[in-house]
């Protein structure tokens, strides 16, 4: 009992962007925004796949890898919903506090669509 209530405060709280900048090499980041937004822009090698679609395509993700899950902000629900999906499927996940827009505010890379 103990131990859940510390992984849900754990995904509500997330993971700092510098916490992720330091742990950047061992981890997978996945954005689980609408695929429209990800052709916009994302966070460097991120992959994509909607919440919407994640529990048909969890076999696409690696299991042995700490997954950081990210949508479009920190009240944005989809990451809470997608790391919960995640652990509950037996992976380690953790949401990144801050979404896309704040990564793109502070002026860290992001991979944009090119034209």
């Amino acid at each position: 009992m103990i131990h859940d209530s510390l992984q849900r405060r754990d995904a509500l709280e997330g993971l700092t962007v510098e916490q992720l900048l330091e742990q950047r090499s061992s981890v997978v980041l996945l954005d689980v925004r609408p695929r429209e937004e990800f052709d916009l822009g994302h966070l460097p090698g991120a992959l994509n796949i909607p919440v919407t679609e994640l529990r048909a395509r969890m076999d696409e993700l690696p299991r042995a890898v700490h997954i950081v899950a990210y949508c479009r902000g920190p009240y944005c629900v989809l990451s809470n919903d997608a790391v919960a999906m995640l652990r509950e499927a037996g992976l380690t996940a953790q949401r990144l506090a801050a979404g896309y827009p704040e990564w793109k505010a502070a002026g860290l890379q992001v991979d944009l669509p090119r034209h």
